[in-house]
Order: C-alpha cells, then structure tokens, then sequence
C-alpha cells in the first residue's frame, strides 16, 4: 500500500509522465492514458483506495444488485448443460473488478443448482495487485476462498466459458482525428508548464488498417478512438477458448454508430466520485478513463480468431431473456418481505435502464459447440 497521499501520488504520477515525455518525445494518447490508468504504484487501478461502488467513482453491474451476478449464473449453467454438464466446467474471468461477479455467480450457483456449482472451476485474472486484493477480502467475506484460484493470464484450452464485464472499455486507446480528410493521431507533449496535444501522423499503421477494414473514418474534424488492445485481446482470448462460450459485456456500438459523423469528441470519458467528465488531464491517477468500444471490429476480431458470433444483445434484452422478471414476483403472503420486494425491483430497473446500465451490451461468441444458441441473446442483432 501507498505510503503517500492522493494528492501526493498525482503529481508523482505527472511527474513520471513528463519525465518520459523530456526523455523520449511526445507520447501517444494511448501511451499517456496507459501510464494515467497502470503506471505501478501510481495509476489509477494500482491505487489501494475503493475505485467500485457507491463509495467509488463509478458502478458496475455487479456492484448494484446480486441480481445481475444470479441472471449470468443462469446463462452459464445453460452453456454447461449444452455443454453436456461435464464435471468440470472452467469459468475464466479477465478483469474481475471487487470479485463481486465471482461471488455473486458462484453463491447463486451453491444456492439454485448445485450440481452445476460442483462442477465449476472458477478462475480469476487481473493486472492490478490491488484489485486481486480486494477480490480475495470479497470471496473470503463470503467463504469462497477455497472455490476460485487466480492465474497470471487466460488459461489455455478452456472448456467452458470466457466472462469480462466492462473491461475492455478500460484498455488504453488511441486518439485520432480527421484533418482535411487526412487521418492523424492526439500525441501528447510538454510545453515547460502543461501538457498540451499535437496531431500527428499515425504512430502505427495499425490505426490506419483498422479504418481501413471498416471502410469508413470518422467525419472531418472529428476526433475518436481506437482501441487496439482490446482486439489482440479477443484475439488472444479466442486462441484459448478449446470448446464453449466467450461472453463480453461493455459499453459500445457498432462502427457505423460509434464513428458517426455527429459524434464530434468520441466517447472518452473520466469519472471521479461518480461525476463524469471530458478532461483526461485532471485529477492525474485519481479518475477513471474509459471509451466505448467498437463491436463490428470485436466481433470480426473474435471471428478471425476462429469463433462464431452467436449474438449481440443489449444488456437490458439478456436480463429479460434469462428471465429477471422472475425475481420480482411479489412475496409470498406467508412470508411477506417487502422490504426486500422492493430494494429488488429497483435493483432491477436500474440494470435494465435504456439510458444507463441496460445500454451495455452483450457479445456472445462460441467454439466447438456447433450452431447452439443461447436463450440469453434471442432477438439478437446477429443471430
């Protein structure tokens, strides 16, 4: 744990950023936000404070209601029936946030199907040491200590099921923009008192094969993001997957939407104490970033690594098709708890809300399982 403040630990942070800009050169905007977000001992998600929650910057699904963690346990005992309900069912999670997921799945589970409980094997991954810390306090607050295990990277030859929630919207990306139909990437430089953007050519011809591959770029003027890492991500995740499911829950839209001309400043975004704002150089180390990612490249890219897109739902459709409905059944009058009745039912409204929660989208994608379907993601864009 950090011995310095916040404060202190945000200007050590700009500190290192612009050491290395005087060393080196301006940066790419990727390369800024991945110092922002996971420089060791200073980056945000190394920070040892609560970064989750209501007492946090922002909420994930998770974190507002156990009901969420209860309808992914739904869909993952349906993949392992189709799976054959095999003895041992791996449950991969990148990215594991507090462990809330973990735990709430892996409660459900023991609670409303023990057979397909006996069979998981849970196993988390995550880059940042404190977060793994505060998964581990959160499964031993709810004694599952003994029934998850931590691995350094995607375990290979997963049979079973691939799960993130909001983590590649997380991934440091670059910044680009179209100038006189020209497309240019956001460096960042230091003028001797600030940091300051430039634009030039693209750092990686990657950038310009990934617009390419869509065939289109985002309007004049425009400024956007592209998120590269999460592709090689997919890519990565696809050549571990032997048999089963891949399961992506983010934020995005599909290319068309998400570089469309009216979207002048992309979709990058800070959250500080659950207020949002544009400004990526505030608060150095003590806000989050984070942009939409695009689900046309995603899918391609899980596609390209030899997976078949089942489908792509919106959060709000899963909960609905695995039947979030049933949770909100009045109480029986032998046992009235409306108490209870009703933190659910607003629980349920606030995952389901078009406007916040129930806009994250669901990629679902397969391997070895032939041409199987998931209830979870009928009415599907891509079914």
């Amino acid at each position: 744990m950090s011995e310095f403040d916040p404060i202190t630990e945000s200007r050590a942070l700009k500190e290192a950023i612009v050491a290395r800009i005087q060393a080196a050169g301006a940066v790419t905007f990727r390369d800024f936000m991945a110092m922002a977000l996971y420089e060791p001992n200073l980056g945000y998600y190394c920070s040892s404070r609560p970064l989750l929650g209501r007492d946090g910057d922002y909420l994930t699904s998770p974190e507002i209601s156990p009901l969420f963690g209860a309808m992914a346990g739904r869909q993952l005992r349906e993949i392992w029936e189709l799976m054959g309900s095999p003895g041992r069912f791996q449950v991969v999670e990148p990215g594991a946030g507090t462990g809330r997921l973990c735990a709430d799945i892996l409660s459900w589970a023991t609670r409303a199907a023990p057979p397909f409980a006996g069979a998981i094997d849970y196993v988390l991954l995550d880059t940042s040491p404190a977060m793994t810390e505060r998964q581990k306090q959160t499964l031993a607050q709810n004694h599952l200590s003994d029934t998850v295990r931590w691995a350094p990277e995607i375990p290979h030859d997963v049979e079973g099921c691939i799960i993130s929630n909001e983590l590649l919207d997380a991934m440091p990306v670059h910044r680009v923009a179209v100038d006189t139909g020209r497309l240019r990437e956001v460096f960042i430089a230091w003028d001797g008192s600030r940091l300051t953007e430039e634009l030039r050519d693209p750092s990686n011809p990657a950038i310009a094969a990934y617009f390419a591959a869509l065939a289109l770029l985002p309007g004049e003027g425009c400024r956007a993001e592209v998120n590269l890492e999460a592709l090689r991500w997919v890519g990565d995740a696809a050549a571990k997957l032997k048999s089963g499911f891949m399961l992506t829950f983010d934020y995005g839209y599909e290319a068309h939407d998400l570089y469309a001309p009216w979207r002048t400043d992309g979709t990058l975004l800070c959250f500080y104490r659950h207020n949002p704002s544009t400004d990526p150089y505030a608060r150095l180390g003590r806000q989050d970033m984070t942009a939409h990612v695009d689900f046309t490249s995603l899918r391609r890219a899980g596609e390209d690594g030899g997976l078949r897109t089942v489908g792509l739902v919106s959060q709000s459709r899963f909960l609905m098709n695995v039947g979030i409905q049933d949770a909100l059944s009045p109480p029986a009058e032998s046992e009235p708890d409306i108490e209870e009745y009703y933190a659910r039912r607003r629980a349920a409204t606030e995952l389901l809300d078009p406007g916040g929660l129930g806009r994250i989208r669901l990629l679902v994608q397969s391997r070895g399982v032939g041409t199987a379907s998931l209830s979870g993601v009928a009415g599907s864009e891509h079914a």
